[in-house]
């Protein structure tokens, strides 16, 4: 067993990490009641397969990568798949004496025990090596594909009861359907659909019927990928099961339904907010993939750094304002909010928050869910919340103009309010809450900050090369760049020189799926509404344009930000014009 000491002072005497971040690590490790690696880890402050190759080292266990490795059938089922789940344990090669295992915690006695007891019975020996977490849930996923799943429960349905699969809803009663869905085929297909969901790191299950067939598309760092078609008799099936799981009707198939569903999956809990739309003559399904036990990430994890984070940083030492998240949905508002609350969240404050659905759950935060067909909204809920002796008010969202008065009359009554708006940009939301009627005069005493986002996927770090600017967004690079303040750029890239401008893409490998991207980052534009900025927007029929914004302080828009961010190779160009420009 390696010490905690000895891992720390390893760490720091091979350069791998700081030990400004080790202490930092440390104080969220105990605050959080995790472990140092998991914090480390998770917070990306050092890259998993160095942290485990390290201790490797220390422990006297071989470390090995089993990213790459394709293993034989036969080797890999030496290890039976629910023994491998439950130890964490897989075997990756074997000859007529040995199987070589990889072992994410060599410290756990009763996997020990029990892969020997294993080995004994055929007549091998082990060899133990260290895999990290990553490497194993890769490896894992070579005991069988989605599609043989799926194949073999459709197989499974159609051997136990034909006429089933070729249900029409005219034909079943409610009751009679209940008993078809809970059928162990039908079952195990949500259930693939779901468990490979989660452990692809998608955001959103849509399930959708075409002409000939239903096509199962996940959402992973903002792009849908098809992962899986069904045949098309299979899909009211599929459908009435998460109704079920859902607590839906299951007769209702005339108008929209939404529920949740809770889940257990890898010792994470994880909820699936379920909408289904009627179409033609049949229903879609889509899944939102909420991860209750996961916090939100920092601002600095998000992406915000330089003079953005610390905007946020004074802003949020103001006791009454709005403080304003614009851009479409799936740009990350939510989750930026929640980062910020994080920040804000003390023991002699009372925060309150009204959010549709309740994503992060954060110890301290009074969160409420908006229930529109009960008559729950953001407005009546605002309303509500204001007799809840609040000191910081979070509204999921600004939709109409009484939740924009009822915002506006939370911050001038001496109340730090945060909330979203649909804005293409920072500047936008200024005449966007004019439009909802909103009085400038009132506007201009309370908004504090307005910030705008996008989400772009990051370049994974394991297969990131170097690349050539395309001669096609030269000029608008080039532009981009002259108009950045020449301070913010040699401040956040390091060595910059306009002449040796240096891009980066990743070349796709088997930790990212070969697609050359790993999770997201922020690109952003904020506005501190200064002094000068509450003057103009006082003016009767005076528009703010960025040209005043700049005359105010330095300001970089969404394609600036990006730009730089690609510069860092943190993403692509690529990316952020797909983001930005479309």
């Amino acid at each position: 067993m390696v010490k905690k000491s000895e891992l720390i002072k390893a760490l720091v005497k091979n350069n791998l990490i700081s030990q400004v971040n080790i202490s930092k690590a440390e104080e969220q490790a105990n605050e959080k009641k995790k472990s140092l690696e998991f914090v480390l880890i998770s917070k990306q402050l050092i890259d998993e397969e160095k942290l485990i190759n390290l201790k490797a080292s220390l422990s006297g266990i071989e470390y090995i990568n089993l990213f790459s490795a394709k293993i034989n059938d036969m080797d890999l089922n030496m290890i039976p798949n629910e023994v491998s789940e439950n130890y964490k344990a897989i075997c990756f090669q074997k000859d007529e004496k040995t199987m070589k295992v990889g072992l994410v915690n060599p410290d756990d006695f009763k996997a020990i025990g029990a892969l020997d007891f294993l080995a004994k019975k055929k007549q091998l020996r082990i060899e133990y090596f260290l895999i990290s977490s990553a490497s194993y849930n890769h490896a894992r996923k070579q005991y069988e594909s989605m599609s043989r799943e799926v194949v073999s429960a459709l197989q499974a349905k159609e051997e136990d009861d034909k006429e089933l699969i070729e249900i029409k809803e005219k034909e079943v009663e409610s009751v009679e359907l209940e008993e078809v869905v809970k059928s162990a085929p039908v079952t195990k297909i949500v259930s693939v659909i779901i468990r490979h969901a989660v452990d692809g790191k998608a955001s959103d299950i849509h399930i959708e019927p075409l002409l000939r067939e239903t096509r199962v598309r996940y959402r992973i760092d903002g792009i849908l990928h098809t992962s899986l078609v069904l045949p098309k008799n299979i899909h009211y099936a599929v459908v009435a099961r998460i109704k079920v799981l859902a607590g839906l009707k299951l007769d209702e198939t005339r108008i929209p339904q939404g529920g949740r569903i809770r889940l257990l999956i890898n010792d994470n809990e994880i909820d699936f907010r379920v909408s289904i739309i009627p179409l033609v003559d049949t229903e879609k399904v889509v899944m939102r993939i909420l991860d209750v036990t996961k916090g939100a990430p920092t601002l600095e994890e998000l992406g915000f750094e330089d003079r953005e984070g610390k905007v946020i940083r004074e802003q949020m030492k103001k006791t009454y304002g709005i403080f304003l998240i614009t851009g479409p949905t799936g740009s990350g508002k939510s989750t930026t909010l929640f980062s910020i609350l994080n920040l804000i969240n003390k023991e002699g404050v009372n925060i309150s928050t009204l959010e549709d659905p309740v994503e992060y759950y954060v110890p301290g935060v009074n969160q409420s869910q908006i229930r529109p067909l009960l008559g729950y909204t953001f407005a009546s809920g605002l309303r509500t919340l204001l007799r809840q002796d609040p000191d910081i008010m979070m509204v999921g969202e600004i939709r109409d103009n009484e939740t924009a008065e009822l915002g506006i009359h939370a911050a001038l009554t001496g109340h730090l309010v945060l909330s979203t708006l649909h804005t293409n940009n920072a500047i936008g939301a200024i005449p966007r809450l004019i439009d909802m009627n909103a009085e400038r005069f009132l506007l201009a005493s309370t908004i504090n900050v307005i910030l705008a986002q996008r989400l772009v996927r990051r370049i994974c770090s394991n297969c990131r090369v170097k690349a050539d600017l395309p001669k096609s967004a030269s000029k608008q690079v080039y532009d981009s760049l002259k108009k950045t303040p020449i301070d913010v750029l040699k401040r956040r890239i390091k060595g910059y020189d306009v002449d040796k401008i240096q891009f980066y893409k990743g070349e796709g490998c088997p930790r990212c799926g070969n697609t050359g991207y790993t999770g997201r980052l922020a690109i952003t534009e904020i506005i501190d509404i200064n002094d000068e900025l509450r003057k103009l927007i006082y003016e009767p029929d005076r528009p703010i344009s960025l040209d005043d914004v700049q005359a105010t302080q330095t300001f970089i828009d969404l394609m600036q930000d990006g730009i730089i961010k690609a510069l860092q190779g943190k993403t692509t160009l690529e990316e952020i014009f797909r983001v930005v420009s479309g």
